[in-house]
């Protein structure tokens, strides 16, 4: 996939991750087992990855090692586990027990004749012929290197005490999160390129390593034994935070490719050096501090980025040259806004005193830091001038490259306010610049969520993404001309994503969404098509979700599926038609049942227009009871960024815990939400006020009709960040219905909250769909019981638009109850004290009134 890492796509870690809390809840018993494959693909003596191994945890801290030979088709135990464990007994001198062997991982010899046990008690070399067994000396020193996985999961399981070193070697900054038991992400920060960090974690826990786009680089599983997670090493998939220019790997992207020139920064303007003759000429003589060629002086497009001012960066061009060394494109980069938002921490740690802290943060309307490209002929030293009549109002300008015959460059513009996509192209000689690609719409261009553009080289095409048909699907472009040579996909059904293109084949393996009539829309399948459209097939089987894990070279692919409703079905499956190699695992989740465990309800209803189906899950108390009376609560996300609805299977969710207290909890993705038709999207813009509140409303009261146990004169609402908006929301434009809302670091006036989330959705300019849309402004209408939950520190959202919530409502002589939490972070609700105030503040005013909530938390 060729995405720009600089500036196209913008951080997506939202509310949906409640990104910073603490985890609400302890980590349980795990009581579903074999319910995933993380794979160890490994090659064999000829170069050929045929083979893979895997670990299967079980009951009572059993485990089994698998070996899959996939071009054979067979699955079988790695080895004897009753002779490792003899071998092992005779080498250590005490017992060893054949199903709880001390062993976390293997590496198998590309001969085949042995293997190494990785273990918690140390590393062992396995003779694969004789079971002779010899110890091995681990000299790392951070711990032996922990393989990459690919599929994010929850922390499962939670052992004794341990560490991870983090190694970033890729040239790019990366995020780091904990997984945590609920698969929600908990930010640990940031690793600039070459830098190392120690983590305390617990053997079992699950760690994930994203770039700054979001996009999931890599999955760490800590072991018993501290180990090293190399962020870029074995089993690292490559090339996925490749630049997008002709900039060889590891060269200076400020020497010409001949070695004959250099660009450099004196002042603010671009010098060019001979590097020969040591000559140094002027290319520009009119850039300032606020209009300069130096990337460092201008306001970064990540408002979050930050470096001492006493120490700050070398101020470098952001430079392309062509590949004959005769033209170089250079960055000349605008200020913005230089937006900070303020906060005091009242109880900070290590202090008596309060602290006053501060961060970079745009808002809506605020003018944008923004580069454009500037063209200059290296030979005779000169600037050759461009006309930004296609590109003047960018959001941003990325993905800068060279023809290979150095005719041209291409870049990819994004125009503010989300209306324009283009990729320009601008002839070396001329200067003069042309459309490739124009996109356009009435709306927004969901660049945050939709966008793939994939250059073709070779062949002088571009695969590009649109929703121009009314769906999202995949187009063949002429690179040269700029026309489509045709639609690649094409239906009432969306691509989810792009896995993989065969320039050779000409071939596209692809996620796609509502590809199967009759199975939810939302269920995600595997598909192949050609570059003409033709040869469409649905590689995947199964009526659930699917997730694919393919082998190193793409021959073979790991399928597993589920439902809300379904534990975990995993088989290997050929990638060139889908055709089934062999079962792999299928979940035991019998402890799980046995507990009394019922899994959430599906439920579909028609939405607003009569015609479309809005589709929610449904979870019900353990011990529920068809012939009594349950209040509802409502979990409420609506952000347009995606659809939230869970459609995999799990064993824990929060929902379930607050349906035990007594409730019937729904959750359901309403007009306005990411995922389907461009129609349906399309609700949201301008209008987050609308939240999907006459879809989900409607389905709640038909799914009343079928379960008369729900009382639709109890309702309740809750969620965080835009949920926490979309809670309010409820509460200010639907009182008649939800009588108690619990709204959690919400963002409840679009223009208190960032830039690039609120203009995507909302616009640009600011206009007066932001105030139509703001809960300060409707805050008298507040009907019914309210809670409003927020962080003192909240990085995601300013803390000020709660308070600024909570003023209004002051102003408007409204009752309401209000958590401000000294110290925490964005989502309080994900917090101990948040959740069980929540929690209490349900029961109490939801449940049975003060009197019995209070008889039945007496001491």
């Amino acid at each position: 996939m060729n995405r720009s890492v600089s500036q196209l796509i913008v951080p997506l870690l939202l509310a949906a991750t409640w990104a910073g809390a603490q985890d609400a809840r302890p980590n349980t018993e795990r009581l579903v087992f074999r319910d995933r494959v993380e794979p160890h693909w490994f090659a064999d003596a000829t170069g050929q990855t045929n083979e893979f191994w895997y670990r299967l945890d079980l009951p009572e801290n059993r485990r089994e090692f698998i070996l899959v030979n996939a071009a054979g088709g067979t699955r079988q135990p790695a080895f004897d586990p009753t002779r490792v464990a003899a071998a092992l007994a005779k080498l250590t001198g005490h017992e060893v027990n054949a199903e709880r062997l001390p062993i976390e991982s293997l590496d198998f010899s590309r001969d085949g004749q042995s293997v190494t046990l990785r273990g918690t008690e140390g590393d062992w070399k396995l003779d694969r012929a004789t079971y002779e067994v010899t110890a091995l000396t681990n000299a790392t020193p951070f711990g032996r290197e922990l393989p990459a996985g690919h599929q994010p999961h929850p922390s499962q399981t939670t052992g004794p005490e341990t560490e991870i070193t983090f190694v970033n070697t890729l040239p790019a900054p990366v995020n780091l999160f904990w997984i945590d038991p609920d698969g929600r992400r908990v930010a640990y920060g940031t690793l600039a390129p070459g830098e190392r960090k120690t983590q305390h974690t617990f053997a079992g826990h699950v760690w994930l390593v994203t770039a700054r786009n979001g996009f999931a680089l890599a999955v760490f599983e800590a072991e018993t034994k501290p180990g090293t997670a190399v962020i870029g090493g074995r089993g690292f998939g490559s090339g996925r935070l490749r630049r997008a220019t002709t900039t060889p790997a590891g060269a200076d992207p400020s020497i010409s490719p001949d070695g004959r020139w250099q660009v450099f920064i004196h002042g603010d303007n671009l010098w060019l050096r001979d590097l020969k003759s040591g000559r140094e000429t002027p290319l520009t003589f009119d850039a300032n501090p606020n209009s300069s060629y130096a990337r460092n002086n201008a306001f970064a497009r990540d408002v979050n980025m930050e470096y001492d001012a006493a120490d700050p960066p070398t101020p470098t061009p952001e430079v392309y040259w062509s590949p004959d060394s005769k033209h170089l494109v250079a960055m000349r980069f605008h200020s913005g806004t230089e937006r900070r938002v303020y906060e005091v921490e009242s109880s900070p740690p290590d202090q008596l005193q309060p602290k006053l802290t501060s961060y970079p943060y745009l808002k809506p309307g605020d003018q944008v830091p923004f580069c454009k490209p500037h063209l200059f002929d290296a030979e005779n030293l000169k600037e050759i001038p461009i006309s930004d009549a296609l590109f003047a109002n960018p959001w941003s300008i990325s993905d800068v490259r060279w023809d290979k015959d150095s005719s041209r460059f291409t870049f990819l513009y994004n125009q503010r306010g989300h209306q324009v996509l283009r990729v320009l192209a601008v002839e070396a000689s001329t200067g003069q610049v042309k459309p490739i690609i124009n996109e356009t719409t009435q709306t927004f261009i969901d660049y945050s969520g939709k966008f793939y553009c994939n250059y073709l080289d070779d062949t002088h095409e571009i695969i590009w993404m649109s929703e121009r048909d009314g769906w999202n699907h995949l187009y063949l472009y002429d690179a040269e001309t700029g026309a489509v040579k045709n639609q690649i996909t094409h239906g009432e059904w969306v691509v989810r994503s792009v896995d993989f293109v065969d320039e050779q084949k000409r071939q596209i393996w692809f996620q796609a969404g509502g590809i199967v009539p009759g199975q939810d829309p939302y269920f995600i399948q595997e598909c192949r098509v050609n570059f003409d459209g033709s040869g469409l097939k649905i590689l995947t089987q199964g009526d659930g979700t699917h997730t694919v894990q393919f082998s190193p070279d793409r021959r073979f692919f790991i399928d597993t599926w589920s439902r809300v409703d379904l534990p975990p079905v995993t088989v290997l499956r050929r990638s060139d038609d889908g055709q089934l190699i062999c079962p792999l695992e299928t979940a035991d989740a019998r402890a799980l049942y046995a507990t009394g465990w019922k899994p959430p309800q599906p439920f579909v209803a028609r939405g607003r227009d009569g015609v479309t189906d809005i589709y929610g899950v449904i979870w019900f108390p353990t011990n529920f009871d068809a012939g009594k009376k349950y209040p509802v609560i409502e979990n409420v996300y609506a952000g347009p960024q995606d659809s939230y609805v869970p459609k995999a299977f799990r064993a824990r969710y929060s929902q379930q815990e607050l349906a035990n207290d007594g409730f019937i909890v729904v959750q359901s993705d309403g007009m306005g939400t990411s995922n389907r038709s461009k129609k349906f999207h399309d609700v949201c813009w301008k209008n987050l006020r609308d939240a999907g509140f006459p879809d989900r409303i409607l389905w709640i009261q038909a799914a009343a009709k079928k379960f008369p146990a729900m009382d639709l004169t109890r309702v309740g609402i809750y969620g965080t960040s835009a949920g926490g908006q979309d809670a309010l929301r409820g509460m200010l434009d639907h009182g008649d219905f939800y009588k108690v809302g619990v709204a959690d670091s919400g963002c409840y006036d679009n223009r208190m909250d960032k830039i690039w989330w609120n203009e995507q959705w909302m616009g640009w300019p600011v206009d007066e769909s932001y105030v139509r849309s703001s809960c300060v402004v409707d805050a008298p209408r507040l009907r019914g019981k309210l809670l409003l939950e927020v962080g003192e520190l909240d990085r995601n959202v300013d803390p000020s638009s709660t308070m600024q919530v909570v003023h209004a409502l002051i102003q408007a002589d409204k009752d309401f109850d209000l958590l401000y939490m000294p110290g925490a972070d964005h989502g309080v609700a994900r917090t101990p004290y948040g959740w069980r105030r929540l929690q209490e503040f349900f029961e109490k005013n939801l449940a049975g009134g003060a009197g019995e909530w209070a008889a039945r938390h007496s001491p």
